[in-house]
């Protein structure tokens, strides 16, 4: 199958990537059609309404082709093609007040209450890992479903909804949010934010929701739907803020970082309750500035890239927050016209959360080349004594660090990966291959995996009783094909051809789901399948861990084995940020279906374009144990 499909897919490597396309493509959605089979029985919930300067510190320590694939989410995740429908102006749309609201308050985003869900991965941490026990190994085979609650439909549906004292809350396309009752579906408000929201990450502290709607940081109240803030950050992004000692940290995704502009790509705070921007931090360092030689001799105004668009972890106690930056633009050496390591790309920078001054970096992938970044979820774990971050980019490479200096610990490969030909043991610089490392345009350069994985935006899950990390990977090679540079331009995203064919070894199975041990970083356990999975992976002190994926199927898997213990077939593309949570002293576990996604939803739409998924049925189902009679 590699052989005949590498060969159709490579008579497409003509197929030329614009900047504007892989600007937008972050947010594009396939429109491949399929019928939708019968819902599952209960399906019957309520239809969805109408830069400073800082100080530099040491570092710690072949194909089938695809067209235009973007970056991976460097435009809104909530907008796009797809034909969603223009957001309605704000306002309340359904009136109604949540009943016996309590406030959110920075103890309690430090300590949840076991049934809560306040942030996108549940936690500080980023873990996605419940307390909650009443779902096990034993009983998730009886799963029903509980309510259904029908979503707005078109364009890119990737929602991390949360929960609050049995109330979720949940972002639609076209800026529509909810308050829906955990444990009934029913709609209690529905208010529009004027504009799409980034469904990636909606967070709650004190009376207020916290989201980006495009260059906008906008509150909605929690208790009534009603819009209490709303302003200006100058940057977009394609996932929400994380709220810390009355903070919100969103990087920035938008507004010129892939183009060749004066102001550069930043990390930013705001205050909660005025949005006023108290801090930022530039990812791209200037000539100017500690980490500028890393360039060479391009002008400011040539750096670009550095994105921060996955929500990033915190450490109270160390009051760092952590944020993975994307690589620098154009893509590849040639193109950028530097091979300099291009700080503070591809890297893990440690932030004081108070003041925005780097305590640390880590850089991953010194000069990335191959759109093969470093930019997701930092997971955050205590384990052996050590106080650990651990991340998976791109490149598919499970990297280990310590979060008080960045200090390389270990890494492990998690995918097929030929870019980096050798690792410094001490340091863990890799080091690429030669003919990656001294490309030539218009000359091909092949290369495993994709720019859509190894590992994307799908969060990978550490549930602490067994110590392992299960995360979402995507078995997948690509060729890129440099473009000439044209520093007097405005600059683009990408720079380069691509196309994509299965991973050698891979046995045409694009998706892989696999758990590792946090201590020895061994793989412990792993499920293997054609179609690939698109959801975070929550699990839970019941021993269950949740995923869905891009076949319409959701299930449960025991967490120290993998066996399946339940699924289900959806009406589409199972994807976004599953939860579970707690209402009337019952568990539920939320899940949600769409389409549509920037690299992750594009290269398998390339390389396996028989995992139809239909381009409606945009819903939240909701899952719970039978009453017991």
């Amino acid at each position: 199958m590699l052989n005949q499909n590498k060969g159709v897919m490579l008579g497409l490597l003509g197929i030329a990537v614009s900047g504007a396309l892989l600007l937008a493509g972050q947010a594009g959605q396939a429109t491949n059609q399929g019928g939708a089979p019968p819902l599952p029985a209960g399906a019957n919930g309520p239809a969805a309404g109408a830069a400073q300067k800082q100080a530099a510190p040491a570092q710690g320590g072949a194909p089938a082709r695809g067209g235009a694939a973007g970056a991976g989410g460097a435009a809104g995740a909530a907008g796009g093609r797809g034909g969603a429908a223009a957001p309605a102006p704000p306002g309340v749309t359904i009136a109604g007040e949540v009943q016996n609201y309590i406030p959110v308050t920075d103890a309690m985003l430090k300590k949840q209450d076991p049934g809560d869900w306040l942030m996108i991965r549940r936690d500080y941490s980023a873990t996605n890992y419940s307390p909650l026990n009443q779902i096990t190994r034993d009983n998730a085979k009886d799963l029903q479903l509980a309510f259904k609650v029908p979503m707005r439909e078109g364009g890119t549906n990737q929602p991390a909804p949360i929960a609050h004292n049995g109330v979720i809350y949940l972002p639609n396309i076209g800026g529509v949010l909810q308050a829906i009752d955990g444990a009934t579906g029913k709609i209690i408000w529905e208010s529009t934010v004027g504009g799409s929201i980034d469904l990636r990450g909606i967070s709650i502290y004190g009376n207020n929701l916290y989201m980006m709607v495009g260059t906008r940081l906008v509150g909605v109240d929690a208790r009534n739907g009603k819009i209490a803030l709303d302003v200006n950050t100058g940057h977009s992004n394609s996932s929400g803020p994380l709220l810390a000692n009355g903070k919100a940290i969103v990087g920035g995704a938008g507004g010129g970082c892939g183009n060749y502009v004066e102001e550069k790509c930043y990390i930013g705070a705001y205050d909660a309750s005025t949005g006023k921007q108290l801090w930022k931090f530039n990812t791209i360092a200037a000539a100017s500035e500690p980490g500028g030689s890393t360039w060479g001799n391009l002008p400011d105004k040539n750096r670009a890239g550095g994105e921060s668009w996955i929500t990033g972890s915190f450490d109270p106690v160390l009051n760092l927050f952590y944020i993975g930056v994307a690589q620098s633009k154009p893509w590849m050496i040639a193109t950028r016209a530097t091979d300099g390591d291009a700080l503070y790309s591809s890297s893990t920078v440690a932030l004081n959360a108070d003041t925005g001054k780097l305590q640390w970096y880590f850089q991953h992938a010194p000069a990335e080349s191959l759109d093969l970044d470093v930019v997701f979820e930092r997971v955050l774990v205590d384990n052996g004594g050590q106080n650990l971050v651990l991340t998976i980019g791109k490149d598919g490479i499970l990297w280990k660090l310590d979060r008080k200096t960045g200090k390389y610990l270990g890494h492990t490969e998690t995918v097929f990966q030929n870019i980096w030909d050798s690792f410094d043991p001490k340091t863990g610089r890799p080091h690429y291959r030669d003919d990656i490392f001294h490309q030539v345009v218009g000359k091909p350069v092949d290369g495993c995996p994709t720019s859509a994985g190894g590992h994307n935006w799908p969060a990978m899950g550490y549930n602490p009783p067994t110590n392992y990390l299960i995360s979402p990977l995507v078995q997948a090679c690509q060729v890129m094909v440099a473009q000439a540079a044209n520093l007097a331009g405005n600059g683009n995203a990408g720079g380069a051809d691509r196309a994509f064919y299965e991973s050698p070894g891979s046995n045409g199975n694009l998706g892989k789901l696999a758990a590792y041990d946090v201590s020895s970083l061994k793989e412990i356990w792993k499920i293997e399948q054609r179609a690939s999975f698109l959801t975070a992976v929550v699990s839970t002190a019941g021993g269950v861990a949740f995923v869905g994926d891009r076949g319409w199927m959701f299930r449960a898997i025991d967490v120290k084995n993998g066996k399946i213990l339940f699924e289900q077939k959806l009406a589409t593309a199972v994807q976004g940020f599953p939860m579970t949570y707690s209402a009337g002293g019952k568990q539920y576990v939320a899940v949600m279906t769409g389409t549509g996604g920037g690299s992750p939803w594009l290269v398998p739409n390339q390389v396996t374009p028989e995992v139809v998924a239909p381009s409606t049925g945009f819903a939240m189902y909701v899952y719970a144990l039978p009453d017991k009679k």
